[in-house]
């Protein structure tokens, strides 16, 4: 068995994981969060987004699950001998491609679907030297003359793996469509059948698109570098698989940790008002007058330091890349917390005078309870509609740190690394191309789904999009609980639909 290896990123993201699915738990139970989310379900562009974004989290978390490989045993070895294990750690997804063509280094650059090398070398032919471009080791072996089969068995490669994709998606879909047609005759019999309006045919033909572009990859792969290589040789498809995880750590994490700060102090600053609204005013104006790479730049420069200076504390230099990940999505969310502080105080400013959070200061109810039970609840709808925002704007400013210089580990990739490592390959001649298209089309993806979605849960969740009375939005927020609503002038409970 492996030796299974717990990084800080992998704890905390399959954490927010199962914090996921609980709250999903929580989300069937509540008929308020249910018809809230059920809005979302039925908005075509969403669902089609939460398909990609579905398959960029199945990669974050396989290249979760860390171990170190058992080796064998050395020659002469007692038999009793304790287990040796692999100085290097690998994930789950690294097991999955290892011995495939994506997991073997070349010697420098090569094109998409190439077999020789992208630059000449000096090569003994005959015992004469002559320049030309050499073989690749992993790619094409199999080819008796390159410059003549290569592109026949890429075709073949390709029709396979088209093949293979769209037998998967057909599988998934005719499952997918049978479940429906049984809902159907239980909603005919008079059963509950879960919610209708979800697209599921757009979805069907997103996930179809996205099994087709899986099996064209992985069938090219199977013989070529798909996507090239870069500068060491590295496949730069592989480099992006892996760099998914980081954005996922990155926009999750960070939105994480400004939560906290962002929500204490946002709610006490509209609650209490006064010094204390003073004070944190003071506090979060003074954050944002400072510029933020500047802040984030110093924090990151002297959490640095420290890791240089006690690299005893590292068994490995996967871990010590990680805590540097794990610090970075840190110092991210409590420099960048302000924001959503200041949105937070104006919202608690004007549900502080509501009739039933007056009701509550009169009855004696305790401050702390009148925060956590009536205004929390009712600005969950701006935490979670920022929670989804915030996410590709990190994603992206992760590019922009590791550009600079002062991102994450140069040991771990990430979008900004490989960014960051095309920044000269653009300027050749010949241009090395591959490596940046890699990166966008990749970063495209992820990005365009997220603010897709977050769209959608912005437009459910945003009171300002329901016909309430002003002074009688129900609290269908994050946590689902149902406060009291306002009473109209005749002294009568008001509805949704009431006239203003």
């Amino acid at each position: 068995m492996p030796k299974f290896v717990f990084l800080w990123t992998d704890i905390a993201l399959w954490l927010m994981a199962l914090g996921a699915v609980a709250y999903a738990w929580r989300v069937r139970r509540s008929p308020n969060l249910r018809s809230t989310w059920a809005r979302v379900a039925r908005d075509t562009p969403a669902m089609c987004s939460a398909v990609v974004l579905s398959a960029f989290v199945a990669v974050g978390l396989l290249d979760s699950v860390h171990y170190r490989p058992l080796l064998p045993p050395a020659p002469g070895a007692a038999a009793d001998a304790a287990p040796v294990y692999a100085p290097a750690v690998q994930s789950a997804l690294d097991g999955l491609l290892a011995g495939t063509v994506l997991t073997r280094p070349e010697k420098t650059y090569s094109e998409p679907l190439a077999v020789r090398q992208f630059t000449k070398e000096t090569m003994l032919v005959d015992g004469k030297p002559v320049r030309d471009f050499p073989r690749l080791r992993g790619a094409g072996v199999h080819l008796e003359d390159p410059d003549k089969d290569r592109w026949g068995d890429t075709l073949t490669r390709l029709g396979l793996g088209l093949a293979g994709g769209l037998a998967v998606a057909a599988a998934v879909v005719a499952s997918l469509f049978a479940c429906l047609s049984r809902r159907r005759r239980r909603a005919e019999d008079g059963r509950p059948a879960g919610p209708s309006g979800v697209p599921w045919t757009a979805m069907a033909l997103t996930f179809t698109l996205l099994c087709l572009a899986v099996g064209a990859l992985a069938g090219m792969s199977s013989g070529y570098h798909a996507l090239g290589t870069d500068r060491i040789g590295n496949d730069v498809l592989w480099q992006a698989l892996k760099s998914i995880r980081t954005a996922l750590v990155i926009g999750s994490l960070t939105t994480i940790a400004m939560l906290p700060p962002a929500i204490v102090f946002g709610i006490a600053a509209g609650y209490f008002k006064g010094k204390v609204d003073d004070a944190i005013q003071y506090l979060y104006t003074t954050i944002t007058s400072i510029p933020g790479v500047l802040l984030v730049a110093a924090c990151a420069l002297m959490m640095q330091v420290y890791i240089d200076n006690h690299a005893d504390l590292f068994d490995t230099s996967a871990a010590r890349a990680d805590l540097r990940l794990f610090l970075l999505c840190m110092i991210l969310g409590f420099t960048g917390w302000a924001g959503l502080c200041r949105l937070l105080r104006a919202e608690t400013l004007k549900l502080r005078e509501l009739e039933y959070v007056q009701a509550a200061r009169a009855f004696g109810v305790s401050h702390w309870r009148i925060m956590t039970r009536h205004l929390l609840p009712n600005v969950a709808h701006l935490v979670l509609i920022t929670m989804v925002l915030e996410f590709s704007g990190l994603v992206l400013y992760e590019a922009v740190l590791s550009y600079l210089g002062i991102g994450v580990d140069p040991s771990m990739n990430s979008f900004g690394s490989m960014i960051d490592g095309a920044r000269l390959e653009m300027s050749r001649d010949p241009m090395i191309w591959w490596n940046l298209m890699t990166a966008f089309l990749f970063m495209l993806a992820l990005v365009l789904a997220a603010n897709l979605f977050a769209d959608a849960v912005r437009d459910a969740f945003d009171p300002r999009t329901r016909r309430y009375k002003p002074g009688g939005i129900a609290r269908l927020g994050f946590f689902g609980r149902g406060a009291k609503p306002a009473l109209a002038a005749d002294g009568r409970q008001s509805r949704p639909g009431d006239a203003p």
